[in-house]
């Protein structure tokens, strides 16, 4: 899918309900973000998220879908031997492919300021580990570099080009800072690039045609659901404590037959009396 002319789409889902909505509207994949589970957990994103949470969380995500799913595994939760860990759990729950980045551990949000990056050296195992780890060759793993908001562009595409010979498949330029540094990019490597068009960013929302024009392969949107939902719940709660009722905001919410055709409670009704919808003989005596 990476390898074809357009850029892919990828919306960022946090819960699995949300992801049949994406799958739903024929987006390309679904990607998973870090920073969003640790937020819905009442986090900040600064690595305080572990394995087994990101990946159980992934895992329902990928289970409700048939779209390919890219989660954020941060630094790997650890040392090269965790992210090879980490790698293979992540293919047992389900996923296609993870970034893996060369901050330090603890991280921060990627388009914060303030970041510190890991030398050359330690970057290049843990996409080493990684790439050694999986054991499905159609595993992508993908190399997320901050390094342009801490060392300029030039580092960047350099970082890159180190990434891509120690193994990645796919690289994630993170808080870009215009289109001429995707193209820069874009002539640097020679597999998939990633833009990461967060709202509040670094970066402005390009749209996927002009990110396409310069080269991007995929798009995520990784905190705009969760932002999306929220902004409803506050509103809603805003409104019954104000009204006394919620009437006024039931025109904007999901209806319930809506509800029940995304969760196919009808597929689960007609398996139910499948299976249990008969007569046990001699029962009733």
């Amino acid at each position: 899918m990476l390898a074809g002319p357009r850029a892919t789409r990828f919306p960022g889902a946090y819960t699995p309900l949300s992801t049949k909505l994406i799958q739903e509207q024929g987006f390309d994949g679904v990607y998973i973000s870090g920073a969003v589970l640790a937020n819905e957990l009442g986090f900040p994103d600064i690595g305080l998220t572990a394995l087994p949470e990101v990946a159980q969380r992934a895992g329902q995500i990928a289970r409700v879908t048939d779209l390919p799913c890219l989660v954020d595994a941060d630094t790997g939760f650890g040392e090269p031997m965790n992210v090879a860990r980490t790698v293979q759990e992540l293919e047992n729950a389900g996923l296609a492919g993870c970034h893996i980045e060369d901050q330090f551990n603890p991280k921060r949000c990627g388009h914060l300021d303030g970041k510190n990056v890991v030398d050359l050296d330690t970057a290049v195992k843990r996409v080493r580990a990684a790439a050694e780890a999986r054991r499905d060759e159609n595993f992508l793993v993908m190399a997320r570099t901050d390094i342009r908001g801490v060392e300029g562009l030039a580092a960047a595409t350099d970082r890159a080009k180190a990434l891509v010979d120690a193994g990645a498949d796919a690289i994630f330029p993170e808080a870009m800072a215009d289109l001429s540094e995707f193209e820069a990019m874009r002539a640097a490597v020679d597999v998939p690039i990633l833009a990461n068009m967060t709202e509040f960013g670094k970066s402005q929302l390009f749209t996927a045609d002009q990110l396409q024009d310069v080269g991007v392969n995929m798009i995520i949107y990784p905190v705009t659901l969760m932002r999306a939902a929220l902004g409803a719940m506050e509103r809603v709660l805003d409104t019954i404590r104000t009204d006394g009722t919620q009437e006024a905001a039931v025109p904007d919410m999901l209806t319930r037959a809506r509800l029940y055709e995304l969760v196919d409670y009808n597929g689960y009704n007609q398996f139910d009396s499948g299976v249990f919808d008969f007569e046990v003989p001699g029962l009733h005596h």
